[in-house]
């Protein structure tokens, strides 16, 4: 008698669904201008509809004004999140990734854009932070997109009120929700205001401002 096949079980994707291999910036000066993304480890890029929304955010709760704008983008990534602060006309932005091939991208686009409004630093999220917060810098707009495996909000968030200006926002994306409807939030998000929050399938992204 012959025996059946054993059926193999359907294989589980580690890092998620796969990305695009390219993201376009949403507006601005190099509005349309596409951005190639690398196959590089726990990388993924914040979709466009996810940034238009996020940035129309942001753009109303700074009344538009973007000129004086100081801008970090701790887990730079794609650079599609700094690259459209850039774009708008943001004073300075500092994107920051730990993945050499990732910061040798970003500096081929930041060459090709003229982007001289963009710093970029080969650097551990956790450790720029520290450093800039040590050398008292401050930020109007704080990017934190990590991947979301590694607990990476609830180590870097908090030394995030140490280096935003007063009225400042931070962006952030997360495999869950920064809402805490049922008792009390983490302590890592002590302080924190959820401003605005909303989810694309199993993207979760909000803005917050720290209270104190």
């Amino acid at each position: 008698m012959q025996k059946k096949p054993v059926k193999k079980p359907a294989k589980v994707p580690v890092h998620g669904p796969k990305h695009s291999n390219q993201v376009r910036i949403i507006g601005g000066a190099w509005k349309r201008t596409p951005l190639p993304v690398l196959e590089a480890l726990g990388l993924r890029p914040t979709p466009d509809r996810v940034r238009e929304t996020a940035f129309n955010w942001i753009s109303h709760l700074r009344d538009g004004e973007w000129a004086s704008a100081q801008v970090l983008d701790l887990f730079a990534g794609s650079g599609a999140l700094g690259f459209e602060a850039a774009s708008r006309g943001a004073a300075s932005v500092v994107m920051a990734d730990t993945n050499t091939a990732v910061v040798r991208q970003l500096d081929a686009i930041k060459s090709k854009l003229n982007a001289a409004n963009v710093q970029l630093l080969r650097s551990d999220a956790l450790a720029t932070a520290q450093s800039l917060a040590v050398r008292g810098q401050k930020f109007d707009l704080i990017f934190l997109d990590p991947p979301y495996q590694q607990d990476f909000l609830a180590r870097v968030l908090p030394l995030c009120s140490k280096l935003l200006k007063e009225n400042g926002l931070v962006y952030a994306e997360s495999g869950l929700p920064l809402t805490f409807e049922e008792g009390e939030p983490p302590e890592w998000m002590q302080g924190w205001e959820v401003v605005r929050a909303d989810k694309a399938g199993m993207v979760f992204y909000h803005l917050l401002q720290y209270k104190g």
